[in-house]
């Protein structure tokens, strides 16, 4: 049986203004403030957000924006920073994931490279190291964290991934400081920062 299968530029499109903030996780839908400054603040600077829809339904999905726009204090010259990537379980085994990141390649040519952070150790199911990995980014630097206001108090290693695409793309680098403080741009994101916590750290590094 052949499957519809279409990639669509969600950046705004009113029709999926939802999706923008909900996304493929199970928490309910609201227009919080952190999501909104953000996308406020990256949409005009190149934030991009693309569903892949099989069959007319939502299972998969990647956001990402040029370094100065990204989520994650990442930095480096001509280098667009990978936000998130989903694939539902229930889609696996289609190489949706890579179909997605093409998607991203193509439609940032002025790129010399890419970039996302992994995890290792963590207890999200979400940015697995072996991931990243499978889909081309390979680690260029970690750190070794322990969450401070979770129950689970086990040790994770955070990864620095990178994915160059033309010949002398510069790595990247990023700000441990701020890595350290989480993220706010999602609530679904594992290393999600609540509103309540201001500009503390919700992790420390282990040396």
């Amino acid at each position: 049986m052949k499957m519809d299968i279409q990639i669509l530029d969600i950046t705004g499109n009113q029709r999926y203004e939802k999706l923008l903030y909900k996304c493929l996780s199970p928490i309910p839908f609201r227009k919080y403030r952190k999501r909104r400054e953000y996308l406020e603040s990256a949409i005009p600077k190149g934030f991009r957000k693309k569903f892949l829809f099989l069959d007319a339904q939502p299972v998969g999905q990647i956001e990402y924006a040029p370094a100065e726009a990204c989520g994650y204090p990442i930095f480096g010259e001509k280098l667009v920073v990978m936000n998130c990537i989903w694939v539902l379980r229930k889609a696996k085994g289609h190489n949706f994931g890579r179909m997605l990141l093409s998607k991203m390649v193509e439609s940032e040519r002025w790129a010399d490279s890419f970039a996302t952070i992994a995890l290792e150790d963590h207890w999200s199911p979400w940015f697995k190291k072996w991931q990243m990995e499978k889909l081309g980014f390979k680690p260029v630097k970690s750190i070794k964290v322990r969450h401070k206001i979770r129950h689970v108090n086990e040790p994770f290693r955070i990864y620095l991934m990178w994915m160059p695409v033309k010949q002398n793309a510069v790595s990247p680098n990023w700000d441990e400081e701020a890595l350290l403080k989480g993220a706010d741009f999602c609530m679904a994101h594992p290393l999600y920062r609540p509103e309540r916590m201001g500009t503390e750290k919700i992790m420390e590094k282990i040396e």
